[in-house]
C-alpha cells in the first residue's frame, strides 16, 4: 500500500486502541498517552518501509526488486523492528518515558499499538499483486493477495473522515475534510474512480463519520464501524478477485486448451470490485504466453483511466531457461519477477508494462559483474523451470 493509506490505517488503529483503554489519572497524562499511542501506531505502519535505504546495496532494478518488501517485511525481522521503534520513543520522548514509567494502561497501549501497526503494515501489502513474503528465512515463496489497487480511497474515506472528526481543531479539521474531497472528486474526474463508487464513497463518509461524532468526545462507535467496513471491503474484494480469476482461466483455457494456465495476477480497480486488470501466463511446450486484460464482472462499467485494452506477448521458454542458468543478473531478478517478458535485449515483469512513468522491472541484459548477497527469496515463476 501507499504510505498515506499506511499512515491513516496507523492513526485510525492507535486511536481505537487509546479509547479502548482505561483512561488514565488525569488529563496531562491522557493527553500524553493519546499522543504516544498514535504516533507510535502510525510509525509502526510505515517502519518497514525503510528498507528503500537497502535498495542501493544492488544495482538498479536489483536493489528496488529484491530488497523493497524485503526483510523488513517478514515476521521474523518484524521483532527486532518493533523493539527499536519501542526504544527510540523511550529515548527520545522524555514526558513518553515518564508516563511509561508510571501508567500500566500506557505500557499496554503502546505494545498493542506497536505490534498493531507493523501487522497491519505486512497485512496491508499483502493484498496486492506485488506480494510480499512473510514467513522467511523459514518459506521464501511470495505471497500475493491480488485484492486491492495499491492506493485504496476506500480506507482514506472510512477511517479518515472519523479521525478528522475526533481532531479538537476546527480549521485542521476542515482542511483535511476538504482535501479528502478534492482528492476523489480528482480521482473521479481523472478517470482512476468510477461516479458510482465515489457517490458510494461519500455514503460510508456519512455514515462513519456520524456515528463516530454521536459517540462523543471519548466513543469509538465510528471507528469500530470504520474496522469493520473495511474487512467487509476485503472480504468482497477477496471474493470477486477469486470469481474473476476463475472466469479468465476458463477462458483462457478454452481458447487455447494445448496450453497450461500457471498464474493469473489480479490487480483490483479503487473501489469497484467489479473491475480487475489482469495477467496471465500460460506455457505451451518451448513457448509461454502473457496476456493482459480486463475483467468486468456482471457487465460493470470501469473507470476508462485505468482500462488497458487486450494484449498478448509470447516468449521462449529455452532462451529463458538459458538466461537463468547462465547470468547471474537474470537469475537474481527472476526470484521477484512473476510475469517475465523477454523482449529486445531486457527482462521486465508484465504487470508493470503500463506503470505511467515506464516500467521500473526492466532488466537490460549485459555482461557485468554478479552482485553479491542475493536475497533467497523463492522464484515466483519456478514452475517454468
Amino acid at each position: 500500500m501507499d504510505n498515506i493509506t499506511h499512515s491513516i490505517i496507523g492513526f485510525g488503529m492507535g486511536e481505537l486502541v487509546h479509547r479502548s483503554l482505561p483512561a488514565e489519572a488525569d488529563a496531562p497524562a491522557q493527553r500524553a498517552r493519546h499522543r504516544l499511542l498514535l504516533v507510535a501506531c502510525a510509525l509502526a505502519s510505515n517502519f518497514p518501509d525503510l528498507d528503500l535505504f537497502l535498495t542501493q546495496l544492488l544495482p538498479s532494478p536489483l536493489g528496488y526488486l529484491l530488497h523493497h518488501r524485503g526483510h523488513t517485511h517478514t515476521a521474523l525481522w518484524a521483532i527486532p523492528q518493533a523493539l527499536l521503534l519501542a526504544g527510540l520513543l523511550w529515548l527520545l520522548w522524555p514526558s513518553a518515558r515518564a508516563l511509561l514509567r508510571a501508567s500500566r494502561p500506557a505500557r499496554l497501549g503502546l505494545a498493542l499499538s506497536i505490534v498493531a501497526g507493523f501487522a497491519l503494515h505486512l497485512a496491508m501489502d499483502y493484498t496486492n499483486s506485488y506480494g510480499l513474503h512473510p514467513w522467511y528465512p523459514f518459506d521464501g515463496r511470495w505471497y500475493y493477495g491480488d485484492m486491492v489497487f495499491i492506493v485504496e480511497p476506500l480506507f482514506w474515506v472510512a477511517i479518515g473522515v472519523p479521525m478528522a472528526l475526533i481532531m479538537r481543531w476546527r480549521v485542521p479539521r476542515a482542511a483535511g475534510l476538504a482535501a479528502l474531497f478534492a482528492a476523489l472528486v480528482f480521482f473521479a474526474a481523472r478517470g482512476y474512480l468510477d461516479w458510482t463508487s465515489l457517490a458510494a464513497l461519500l455514503l460510508i463518509a456519512l455514515i462513519c463519520g456520524a456515528a463516530q461524532w454521536r459517540a462523543g468526545p471519548r466513543g469509538r462507535s465510528g471507528l469500530m464501524l470504520a474496522l469493520g467496513v473495511s474487512i467487509a471491503f476485503l472480504g468482497v474484494q477477496q471474493m470477486t478477485s477469486q470469481a474473476a480469476r476463475a472466469r479468465i482461466s476458463a477462458e483462457l483455457q478454452s481458447q487455447h486448451p494445448e496450453a497450461r494456465v500457471l498464474d493469473v495476477a489480479m490487480t483490483a480497480f479503487p473501489s469497484q470490485p467489479l473491475c480487475w486488470s489482469y495477467v496471465s501466463i500460460q506455457a505451451d511446450g518451448e513457448r509461454y504466453r502473457l496476456q493482459r486484460g480486463v475483467a468486468r464482472l456482471g457487465g460493470a462499467t470501469c473507470p476508462a483511466g485505468l482500462t488497458v485494452p487486450p494484449q498478448t506477448q509470447t516468449g521462449s521458454l529455452p532462451e529463458l531457461r538459458a538466461l537463468k542458468a547462465t547470468d547471474c543478473h537474470v537469475d537474481a531478478w527472476l526470484r521477484f519477477g512473476r510475469m517475465p517478458l523477454l523482449q529486445d535485449g531486457a527482462l521486465s515483469d508484465y504487470r508493470f508494462a503500463t506503470t505511467p512513468r515506464g516500467n521500473f522491472t526492466t532488466l537490460r541484459i549485459a555482461p557485468s559483474p554478479c552482485p553479491a548477497d542475493i536475497p533467497a527469496w523463492g522464484y515466483p515463476r519456478a514452475d517454468l523451470f
